[in-house]
């Protein structure tokens, strides 16, 4: 069970609203998660907390392929995030960094900023804390994807196979 805090963004946010390319001048990831999501909340850095959720309608991530734009969220404390559809090469930044990004079609209709949500990955649900008779289904990772994400990016994994290479 995964549990964590509601940030609510609507459709079409792009890596350069993520991070904006003016602070690509220091790829620290400290430096990259003082200026996340400025380009719709300025103060976003200083309100969001480890473990948060974003949730956000339509094409989360399109723009160009930055990574740095996935790796400020996670460096911000971004632990999950859910849209009705990603970007590609976002989503698949998003796994190969360990953040976990889930298509869930209705989440920005039923959960708002603020709420604390819960994810079952086991039964792919989606509920409420607060009001727990709120929940959705959400499509699950395939294995694979889920393995990498789990292990917290694809480096991780890929040493943790290379140091142990019988157990794939």
């Amino acid at each position: 069970m995964i549990c964590g805090r509601v940030w609510k963004f609507g459709n079409d946010i792009d890596t350069d609203v993520i991070i904006p390319g003016r602070y690509l001048d220091n790829y620290s990831p400290k430096h990259l998660a003082k200026h996340v999501m400025e380009g719709v909340d300025i103060d976003f850095h200083s309100k969001v907390s480890e473990g948060d959720f974003i949730v956000a309608e339509k094409h989360f991530g399109i723009g160009s392929s930055r990574e740095q734009a996935v790796i400020a969220l996670k460096a911000a404390g971004i632990r999950v995030l859910l849209a009705e559809s990603f970007a590609r090469i976002f989503y698949r930044n998003a796994v190969n960094h360990g953040l976990l990004p889930l298509v869930c079609p209705n989440c920005s209709e039923v959960f708002e900023t603020g709420e604390k949500i819960c994810i079952d990955l086991e039964k792919g649900i989606i509920f409420s804390s607060e009001k727990p008779e709120k929940k959705l289904d959400f499509q699950q990772l395939p294995t694979p994807i889920a393995r990498i994400v789990e292990a917290g990016g694809l480096i991780n994994i890929l040493k943790s196979e290379i140091q142990e290479p019988s157990k794939k």
